[in-house]
C-alpha cells in the first residue's frame, strides 16, 4: 500500500543478505553464566553490571560489554591461566538485555510500551507481539519507524493496521539495531 498523503514511503524488508550479523554482543543487564570446566567453585552465574564489567572468583572488572560470549570466555582462560592449568571456559548468556544502543524501542500506543533487544531477522510484527499488540486508542496505520542511516535520522511509515487486521505482509518490514517504532494515538 503506498504511504497517506506526504508521508514517506514504506521500505521494502532487507533481504537476509543484509541484516546484521547473528553474532551476539553482550550488553549491560544480561546474566552469564560462566563456567570453568572442572572448577565448580569457579563456575558462577552474574549480571553484566551497568558499567558493562563482570567479576568472577580470581578475577575482577573484566569489560564484558560489546563482547562476543566466545571473546569474553577466552580473555577469562588468559586471565585464569595465572591460577590454573590449562583452563576451559564456556560464557553462555542466559538473560538477553544486549547493547543498549542496539535495543529496539517502541513507544507511544502499544499495549506494554517498552525496549527489546535486537535480534536478527526481527520484524515490525515480531516488535508488535512483545509489547501485547497496540491499544484500542491507537492510530496504526499513522505509526512510523525512526531510523539512525549513516548518521542521519530517518523516518519511514509503517502500516500497523493494515498489518495485525488484514494480514497485509507488504507491512512487515524487518527492523534494524537501534529503530524507534512510534505509534501514535488516534484523533477521535
Amino acid at each position: 500500500m503506498a504511504g497517506c498523503g506526504g508521508a514517506p514511503e514504506l521500505p521494502p524488508a532487507p533481504p537476509a543478505s543484509s541484516l546484521p550479523s547473528a553474532e551476539y554482543r553482550i550488553g549491560p543487564g544480561d546474566s552469564l553464566n560462566i563456567f570453568v570446566w572442572r572448577n565448580p567453585e569457579l563456575t558462577v552465574t552474574v549480571p553484566v553490571r551497568p558499567d558493562g564489567r563482570v567479576s568472577i572468583p580470581l578475577v575482577e572488572d573484566v569489560v564484558a560489554i560489546g563482547k562476543t560470549p566466545t571473546a569474553l570466555a577466552r580473555e577469562y582462560e588468559q586471565r585464569l591461566s595465572k591460577y590454573i592449568r590449562e583452563p576451559l571456559v564456556t560464557v553462555i548468556v542466559t538473560g538477553f538485555v544486549g547493547p543498549i544502543p542496539d535495543q529496539v524501542r517502541i513507544i507511544g500506543e502499544a499495549a506494554q510500551p517498552r525496549s527489546l533487544p535486537y535480534r536478527t531477522d526481527m520484524t515490525v510484527l515480531d516488535a508488535i507481539i512483545a509489547v501485547g499488540g497496540l491499544t484500542r486508542y491507537a492510530a496504526g496505520n499513522d505509526s512510523i519507524i525512526v531510523r539512525n542511516v549513516n548518521g542521519v535520522q530517518t523516518t519511514y511509515a509503517v502500516h500497523l493496521r493494515d498489518l495485525i487486521r488484514d494480514g497485509d505482509i507488504t507491512s512487515n518490514v524487518a527492523l534494524q539495531p537501534g529503530d524507534i517504532l512510534i505509534i501514535p494515538q488516534r484523533l477521535f
